[in-house]
């Protein structure tokens, strides 16, 4: 039987299927594996989580927010279409990154508030991703939780996220660590200023140096050749939100300097501020 308490510090499951983050805030248990449903099978699994929300909450809305591969139409969509569930779909990284930008991030908060707090009804949000989407959807998820005063603190939150999948996960998914990137605009959201507007303007920024903390071994174990490269939107085309490549260190093998094993672990990566684009 689920307890309603205010908010939920820990996991509760249905049946092992679905789980409650907290009050009204559900994740697909799917999300939390790397094993892959055939599509009959998933029908299956997504017709048994839809029969047990409706039988724990009878009188309830539901609506789900997926993280999905691509631009195509969602699988998850079309199967809960035949239930009468709303399903909005979201990218599941930007750039290569487990990330989203601060408009669409935005926007994903907005609606989930703006659903969540609905008066006269009961409405449950169901958060899904596809296959290698549970690290944009533990930092959405991090970020709903804090931008709703239900959780205090971005580090302690993201973490107790991340805990509910096995910690290897994060890694088979995500090649570089993501969670610094995820904990400042975590802060952008848990420290946003109610009388100013939000997200906040564009500000240009200056690229210092990159600290890598441990280094990756090339060149038959003697160390490696970073190369660097900056992505953003046109400074010179404001309307256009696309990204493109605005700085890059040579690929030249002779140009980019060798950093060895013997050298510290902690490294930094001089940039030289007049290559970069103003």
């Amino acid at each position: 039987m689920l307890s309603y308490t205010k908010y939920f510090a820990a996991i509760l499951c249905f049946e092992c299927l679905s789980r409650l983050i907290a009050l009204s805030i559900a994740v697909f248990d799917c999300c939390f594996s790397t094993e892959v449903l055939e599509e009959d099978e998933y029908k299956v699994y997504l017709g048994g989580i839809v029969a047990q929300l409706q039988d724990h909450f009878p009188d309830a809305s539901f609506m789900v927010f997926n993280f999905r591969e691509g631009e195509r139409r969602s699988q998850i969509s079309d199967i809960l279409s035949q239930y009468d569930m709303t399903v909005m779909d979201y990218p599941r990284q930007y750039e290569g990154c487990p990330m989203l930008p601060l408009e669409m991030i935005h926007h994903f908060l907005r609606s989930s508030e703006s659903w969540l707090s609905l008066e006269g009804q009961q409405n449950v949000l169901l958060m899904h991703c596809e296959r290698g989407g549970w690290p944009v959807l533990a930092f959405m998820l991090a970020g709903l939780l804090l931008y709703r005063k239900q959780y205090t603190g971005e580090h302690k939150t993201l973490e107790m996220v991340y805990k509910q999948a096995p910690r290897e996960l994060l890694h088979l998914l995500s090649p570089l660590n993501p969670q610094p990137s995820q904990l400042r605009y975590l802060q952008y959201i848990s420290r946003r200023n109610f009388g100013s507007d939000w997200p906040p303007s564009d500000t240009p920024l200056q690229l210092d140096c990159l600290m890598l903390r441990s280094l990756p071994l090339f060149e038959g174990g003697k160390g490696c050749r970073p190369v660097v490269r900056v992505y953003g939107q046109d400074p010179s085309k404001p309307a256009n939100r696309t990204s493109k490549l605005l700085f890059s260190t040579s690929k030249t093998k002779k140009h980019v300097r060798l950093y060895r094993q013997v050298m510290p672990l902690l490294m930094l990566l001089k940039m030289i501020h007049e290559s970069l684009p103003p």
